[in-house]
């Protein structure tokens, strides 16, 4: 029954806030809550005990409240506490504030933002319910505690000014301090407060040293250019080696977006000459379910992204691709540029204009099956007219193509597949003396699968499957073969084991008579790890001489091919793949491993290849890939990679890398070598550092918060 009296003069308590704040017809509701209330005369209203006054996204917390209606204003004693909105709470001792919560004073008050920044103020001054005046000012992300009074890093200010609309830090006389030691002063300064996620000024700059272009620092300035598109500029400052001005602009469309990155250099290294780079991209949905994506990548000479850290490509390609996809139907189309860095490329003999254009239809027959139908339209272009060896050679190709796949089910799980297929091209050649200017080629394939899947269940829930297959294809080529273009690599792997043929383009058709085996195992645990293992080989009729040494499919048989897999509760993962011929002679060998844990992050690849002479690899190919990193304690992360040739017994490129982070503050350090050399390039070091001081951005992590109690 008390309770309920309370409640009651709590009403009347409200009455009188809310009329009081504003004309009735514009002011909210208001809801004050107390342990006692009081109503007093000449309009004096008294709350005492757990006050808690709310209005409109406005809470405020005291211990004790008057409202004097005669002077239209709250006079509050704390610990105080007012929550504006999800991100905004003021800490207070006592205040004198407007009955709408607008304006007024707050005394050794505190302004937390999203939980990230802290604002500790003798006073805070409310100004039209949109301004935060702080005077005499210490900001900081970092913890602060009995054990630890000093910050890691801090901004002591004479004012700054909290603008709520424009989620703005404006600081008058800003000092940085490190561990209490002052290290910048600037006389004004604005920050954007972390519930804004795009505002113009600067971004974390970055500390670089090379040994090419020596001591340098970026300094980013971001610039909103309204809401779906920006630009930032980064002059790149070093020491009497370089100006550079990087550039980067971004413009999110309705339908799609579109990115560009470019800088502009002047250095020593070229012999004082202007050096650019410009990279590109965009994605746009079209009508009738239309997808377009283009892509521009140009450097003004092939060191340039290496020196400048922007880019390890030594092929650019600049593409204009469109695309749809439908459950039966699929169109695309390519327009390609390359352009190569690498020495011993020359671009006038490449062919680095390329155009695609392809259409597929799948239906389904009446008589079972699925078959398909495509349209193939290509054609590639050389800068240079050059007749010998097809240095100059031009091609277009027209093919048209059809299969046709089915499958049947024994009562005993048997599935047998047939499949035919017959592929016409007819190719155009210029500027080449050895090859006719037109040709035609027609291709049929006939297959013939047969496959058994045989599952057990074993104690604990373990099932293994085990799956022999055998595949039956033949396969001619009538008419003139064509000038070899696209096919020049091929691959030999589990993905292609059972297909009607392993080149990577169509300028050539794999022929005669063979016969695909393979047995696959695959064993799954309801632990949550599973394991695989594929074997089989390639058994020819006759040695057609199709494929080149070094590849693993040359000979009347292939190599063996074997192919291994573990996987360990998602976080260990090995994978093998290996191809040797009888007397174990290895044409290839790859072992990979991918381990990550809420401590390690490690990639490693081993790779051997042996040399081929079809596929410009004069000599073998042995190398050591390694990325990884090691998360020491909570704060602390080591990183390392590394690449090494054995080969020629040398690394090629090693890198270390240690970072910092805690609750206000992230420093990454890392530390790289090139060893390569080469026409364009010579060895380099870079050095680079950041720091980042949390609170004044858009993170939000919260994951290395910490309390004062640890």
């Amino acid at each position: 029954m008390a309770r309920f009296r309370i409640v009651s003069l709590a009403a009347c308590a409200v009455m009188m806030l809310a009329t009081a704040a504003r004309p009735q017809e514009a002011s909210p509701p208001a809801t004050l809550i107390a342990d006692r209330v009081e109503v007093r005369g000449n309009g004096v209203l008294l709350a005492e005990g757990a006050v808690e006054v709310l209005y409109g996204d406005t809470r405020l917390k005291a211990a004790r409240v008057v409202y004097d209606e005669t002077a239209n204003k709250l006079t509050l004693e704390g610990p105080i506490a007012v929550l504006r909105g999800e991100d905004t709470v003021i800490l207070a001792d006592s205040a004198e504030l407007s009955p709408d919560l607008q304006r007024g004073l707050l005394r050794s008050a505190r302004m937390v933002l999203r939980q990230q920044v802290q604002l500790a103020a003798a006073e805070i001054r409310r100004v039209q319910g949109r301004y935060s005046r702080l005077d005499k000012v210490v900001a900081s992300s970092c913890q602060v505690c009995a054990d630890r009074p000093t910050p890691l890093w801090q901004i002591r200010a004479r004012r700054v000014i909290h603008d709520d609309d424009e989620r703005q830090l404006y600081f008058d006389h800003a000092r940085l301090e490190v561990l209490g030691l002052p290290v910048f002063y600037l006389p004004r300064l604005r920050l954007p407060d972390p519930t804004l996620e795009r505002a113009t000024g600067f971004l974390i700059p970055r500390a670089r040293i090379t040994n090419r272009l020596g001591t340098g620092v970026k300094l980013p300035y971001f610039i909103a250019l309204g809401d779906h598109a920006d630009i930032t500029v980064t002059p790149y400052f070093s020491t009497s080696q370089t100006r550079t001005l990087e550039l980067r602009y971004r413009h999110a469309f309705r339908n799609g977006e579109v990115e560009i990155n470019g800088a502009l250099s002047r250095d020593s290294l070229e012999g004082d000459e202007t050096r650019r780079y410009v990279f590109g991209y965009g994605a746009f949905d079209l009508p009738d379910g239309f997808k377009l994506d283009f892509g521009v990548e140009m450097v003004s000479d092939p060191a340039y992204l290496v020196d400048y850290g922007y880019s390890d490509r030594d092929r650019l390609k600049s593409n204009l691709s469109l695309t749809r996809v439908r459950r039966d139907e699929m169109i695309t189309g390519d327009l390609v540029h390359f352009h190569s860095l690498r020495d011993g490329e020359a671009n006038r003999t490449l062919p680095n204009l390329v155009a695609d254009l392809s259409w597929r239809k799948r239906v389904t027959p009446r008589f079972g099956g699925i078959a398909t139908f495509g349209l193939d339209l290509h054609g590639h272009r050389r800068t240079s007219d050059a007749d010998p060896g097809g240095l100059g050679r031009d091609m277009g190709r027209l093919s048209a193509l059809a299969d046709w796949r089915g499958d049947w089910i024994s009562t005993s799980g048997l599935i047998l597949t047939s499949q035919t297929a017959l592929r016409i091209d007819h190719f155009l050649i210029g500027d080449d003396d050895d090859a006719p200017e037109t040709l035609t080629r027609v291709a049929p394939f006939v297959a013939a699968e047969l496959r058994w899947p045989l599952s057990r269940t074993g104690k604990g829930g373990v099932t293994h499957v085990l799956e022999p297959v055998a595949q039956l294809v033949w396969s001619r080529e009538d008419g003139d073969t064509p000038p070899n273009d696209d096919s020049t690599f091929v691959e030999f792997d589990e993905g292609n084991l059972f297909s009607l043929g392993r080149f990577s383009g169509a300028d050539r058709v794999e022929r005669g008579l063979r016969a695909n085996l393979g047995l696959r195992w695959t064993r799954y645990d309801p632990a949550g790890w599973s394991s695989g293992l594929t074997v089989g080989r390639i058994l020819r009729e006759d040695d057609l001489g199709q494929f080149g040494a070094g590849s693993g499919l040359e000979g009347l048989n292939s190599d063996w091919l074997v192919a291994f897999h573990l996987g360990l509760h998602e976080d260990l993962t090995l994978t093998n793949r290996a191809l040797f011929d009888s007397s174990l002679d290895f044409t290839r060998n790859e072992f990979r491993m991918d381990w990550r844990t809420d401590i390690v992050d490690l990639s490693s690849s081993l790779i051997w290849i042996e040399a081929s002479a079809v596929e410009n690899r004069p000599d073998d190919l042995s190398e050591w890939v390694t990325d990884a990193a090691y998360r020491i304690n909570r704060h602390w992360t080591g990183k390392a990679d590394w690449r090494y040739d054995f080969v020629n017994d040398r690394t090629t490129r090693a890198g270390v890398g240690l970072e910092y982070r805690n609750e206000c503050v992230s420093v990454d350090l890392s530390l790289s070598r090139r060893f390569t050399t080469s026409t364009n390039l010579d060895p380099s070091t870079d050095f680079s550092m950041t720091v980042s001081l949390h609170g004044f951005t858009a993170r939000d992590d919260r994951s290395y918060n910490r309390s004062c109690t640890r």
